[in-house]
């Protein structure tokens, strides 16, 4: 029956792409159905673990310099795209989408290791006895990474072909339109527009970063007025003036990036000056000192709560999902999907198998690598096991629906669970801070591999790759990019350091770690828990889901520095102005596209270049500006407002309507 499907058209995706299906009624992929097509080759996956090893560096970099992941699906498609026509591939799509399969595990495992373990440096500081090594941070990303492949692919027709035109996906239609641009004619103008964008966005970042010509960070505090504000009212206002954080915002989008600013608002305009109030200890205190301490947790069980809501609303998607993969290793109603190339699973007895072997490996790696007792390991495994496989659903829901993955506050809540079972067990102290970090990592990369392997499975059915292929080259992508991200966090530990020292006056911000870390000493050390705060967070968490507003993205908001927050809505607010900047609906949309494709360059680039600004601090050199605090804000204001103006102006000089 399958010889009988006719050519589609290569160059756009099929008009019930995104919509649901009548009932009779099929989706037939771009790629034929029934034949092969070329996917994997020495190029495509040359590329794709090329690509692996860059994004993973500068994806590091970003998230631990300023505590954004931004995820490589986009701009590494792009890249492909743009290789395949300058070296004329023929019919390069399948082969193409490899190289994004493969690279896109950059962003995934990078997510994963910084928001958890760079909390074992930063607890260094008040544990000099804690140690870190490359191998701890290496299997860690590499088991979660693993588990997160094999606890999603049998969610994998469930989320990607039963739901088809239910879930918007909007990653994975970004990185889709992408692709099939390739196969249309004119589209180099894309790769060129990438590389202006990546080296504006890179040398601007490259030269803040590094020689300091204006405030990478405008804030009122540096002026007299702004001062006295904020030690009387301990209200601050303050912005990042990173291009990569700017791109990043346009990514997200206005309703997003105002949910997040939302929280942060909520945390330094409202809790921090009414906490100041409550007592002579909190009004000495400034309002840094006050968020780091006390108000941020409030975020925290915020998380953690909103976590939980997650669970709750993906149990039936659970139920439905381990039933097909049940009826699969029966050899039940899948069988017949077999013979075709684009729905052949890797087989479920396979991932079983695969399953098995990864969590004996993760076994033996916490009884021998990590805690050292045979059954305080066992119980340790037990958590991860169950609560990695219990969130995965959780997050492919995320990243299904809103293109955003909540592994961050998964990760909080799992890390004061586990921290709560291991103290019950004898599993304490300096030993537990180590086992419950490392174990977290584990958890974090796994539910982070999760949410970004179904974006990557839904572009493969838009466009008809063999998900066999995906499946399992998404390893070796895996096993490349852990190893990249642990090189990359020794690299940034030694040059930026993750606490205050003579050393490192000015050290990474890392903001979920160091929320990690504060979840997580309190807990081992015997030290008092903010248990209050954690439970005011999560009535928040109730309250926001009640009232039908994101809580986790406004909790999240809450617990990072505002600097960082405020890029994003500004971001958001360009991309809103740029897709209303006509009547025209056609236009506005074929702008707003091209914005997209230049804030992926910024980002790109502003993070690639932030790994050379951090490869020339470790080759010794040191710049000191000249310029005064005055001086560096107001040029800081002024950069800022051309970046601004330049993604404006380039995003609006698209004059073709799609």
């Amino acid at each position: 029956m399958e010889d009988n499907i006719k050519e589609t058209d290569l160059t756009a995706l099929p008009e019930n792409a995104f919509r649901e299906l009548g009932a009779d009624e099929e989706y037939r992929p771009i790629m034929h159905p029934a034949r092969e097509t070329r996917e994997v080759t020495p190029y495509s996956v040359g590329m794709g673990l090329l690509l692996a090893v860059v994004f993973s560096a500068a994806a590091a970099y970003l998230g631990l310099r300023v505590g954004q992941v931004f995820e490589a699906a986009i701009p590494i498609a792009i890249i492909a795209v743009g290789l395949s026509q300058a070296l004329g591939k023929k019919d390069p799509l399948g082969q193409n989408v490899i190289i994004q399969s493969i690279g896109a595990c950059s962003g995934v495992i990078v997510a994963g290791a910084i928001f958890t373990l760079p909390a074992l440096y930063i607890l260094q500081a008040t544990h000099p006895e804690i140690t870190v090594d490359f191998l701890q941070i290496f299997l860690s990303s590499l088991l979660g990474g693993v588990l997160g492949i094999l606890f999603f692919i049998p969610f994998r027709k469930y989320f990607v072909k039963d739901m088809h035109g239910k879930y918007p996906f909007p990653e994975a239609t970004a990185t889709t339109q992408v692709l099939v641009s390739a196969q249309a004619k004119g589209s180099g103008s894309q790769a060129k527009t990438l590389v202006i964008a990546s080296l504006i966005g890179g040398i601007y970042d490259y030269v803040v970063a590094t020689f300091g010509w204006w405030a990478e960070t405008v804030t009122t505090t540096a002026s007299t007025w702004g001062a006295a504000i904020a030690d009387k009212f301990k209200v601050v206002m303050s912005c990042n003036t990173g291009a990569a954080l700017l791109g990043l915002g346009y990514i997200v989008g206005l309703k997003y990036a105002f949910v997040i600013f939302a929280g942060s608002v909520f945390v330094w305009w409202v809790i921090i000056p009414l906490a100041a109030t409550g007592s002579a200890e909190m009004a000495a205190m400034g309002p840094d000192a006050i968020f780091k301490d006390y108000a941020r947790l409030i975020g925290i069980g915020g998380i953690a709560m909103a976590g939980i809501i997650g669970i709750i609303k993906s149990a039936p998607i659970i139920k439905q999902a381990v039933g097909l993969a049940a009826r699969e290793m029966k050899g039940g109603s899948a069988s017949a999907e077999k013979s075709v190339r684009w729905q052949t699973d890797l087989s479920m007895k396979s991932v079983v198998a695969y399953m098995v072997l990864a969590l004996i490996v993760t076994f033996l790696f916490f009884w021998l690598g990590v805690i050292g007792t045979l059954w305080q390991a066992a119980v340790a495994w037990v958590v991860v096991t169950v609560i990695a496989f219990l969130f995965t659903t959780v997050a492919a829901n995320a990243i299904a629906i809103v293109g955003s993955n909540p592994v961050s506050g998964m990760t909080l809540m799992t890390l004061i669970i586990a921290s709560a079972i291991f103290v019950a067990i004898g599993l304490d102290g300096t030993s537990g801070i180590v086992t419950a970090m490392v174990i977290g990592g584990v958890v974090c990369t796994a539910l982070s591999m999760a949410g970004g392997f179904v974006t990557d499975l839904k572009i493969g059915y838009w466009l008809g790759s063999t998900p066999k292929k995906q499946e399992t080259w998404k390893f070796l992508g895996t096993l490349v990019s852990a190893a990249t991200v642990g090189g990359v966090i020794l690299l940034l530990n030694q040059v930026y350091g993750f606490y205050v020292t003579a050393e490192h006056p000015d050290p990474l911000v890392a903001p979920q770690a160091n929320a990690m870390a504060k979840v997580i000493e309190p807990m081992m050390t015997g030290g008092e828990t903010p248990w209050i705060l954690y439970f005011c967070g999560a009535v928040l968490a109730l309250l926001l889901n009640w009232l039908g507003v994101p809580a986790l993205a406004f909790c999240l908001g809450m617990f990072i520095p505002l600097s960082l927050n405020t890029p994003m809505l500004v971001g958001g607010a360009v991309a809103w102005f740029v897709k209303n900047s006509t009547k025209d609906a056609s236009l506005a949309s074929a702008r707003h596209d091209r914005g997209t494709l230049i804030s992926s360059g910024l980002i790109a680039g502003g993070a690639l270049f932030g790994v050379f600004a951090a490869l020339t601090k470790f080759c010794g050199f040191e710049y000191a500006s000249p310029l005064s605090e005055t001086t560096s804000q107001l040029l800081g204001c002024v950069m800022y407002a051309a970046i601004i103006c330049y993604l404006w102006w380039s995003s609006c000089r698209e004059k073709r309507v799609a």
